[in-house]
């Protein structure tokens, strides 16, 4: 599912879906009595550091996309107020324009800066260990499709950490209803509003369109995103538990 030539907001969504099944069964394997007991009794001291710290890394990248998209929720909605306060006031939309495109270029570079941190390290452990880390990789490799998707530009990860861990995710949540395959709402306003501000022709109310779609977009990019976090603030909470004890 990771070769596709482009991210859409559709798969993009499907994938928290899946990170929150995944998350909701790891929460379950974390309060197994005989889990607890084998993660308790095989960590060291710098093992423990190190699952303590994948958790506030996971935690860390979802706080750069919430803030990503409370951003553009903001910028949005100063441009849609101006849009609608002064239609034929270009000036003015123009000014808007450019500082909805400048908050743009200041996020790609923080979401930049995230994705080089995106980086998993392998390690061979004990097979509990190894499905914590590997649950770390396959939600890392999803968050940062959810990163790219936002910044724009279409690159992928180069490895899928899928393997037999997806027989257990099953989707049973909707979080964005279906979109047109291979489509970026984030990139299809930054063109529109791009040939706006350049007077290139084009029209006011296509570009209204493209800002409600992707208003809907960030609304439930946004619940996915705050659901995921919740759900690895559970695990780390169970995970500081267990070595408390």
């Amino acid at each position: 599912s990771e070769a596709t030539s482009s991210l859409s907001s559709s798969s993009v969504c499907h994938k928290l879906n899946d990170m929150l099944d995944l998350h909701d069964y790891t929460d379950k394997l974390l309060q197994l009595p005989i889990e607890q007991q084998v993660l308790a009794r095989e960590c060291n001291d710098k093992c423990v550091d190190d699952l303590l710290e994948q958790s506030l890394r996971l935690l860390d990248i979802c706080n750069t996309a919430k803030e990503c998209l409370l951003q553009s929720k903001e910028s949005m909605c100063d441009l849609v107020s101006v849009i609608r306060r002064k239609k034929n006031n270009e000036i003015g939309f123009t000014i808007e324009g450019a500082k909805y495109l400048v908050v743009r270029k200041k996020m790609k570079k923080q979401i930049r800066k995230a994705l080089e941190n995106l980086k998993q390290k392998d390690k061979n452990t004990s097979p509990m260990l190894s499905f914590l880390n590997e649950a770390e990789a396959i939600t890392l490799c999803s968050l940062e499709q959810l990163l790219l998707f936002i910044s724009g530009p279409k690159r992928h990860s180069k490895h899928s950490r899928w393997s037999a861990i997806s027989m257990l995710m099953q989707p049973k949540r909707v979080i964005c209803d279906s979109q047109e395959a291979n489509t970026n709402e984030f990139e299809k306003v930054d063109a529109a509003l791009q040939s706006l501000i350049s007077l290139k022709p084009s029209s006011i109310e296509n570009f209204e369109s493209h800002m409600e779609n992707l208003e809907l977009c960030i609304q439930d990019l946004e619940i996915g995103v705050d659901q995921l976090s919740r759900k690895l603030i559970r695990n780390r909470v169970s995970l500081l538990n267990i070595f408390n004890h």
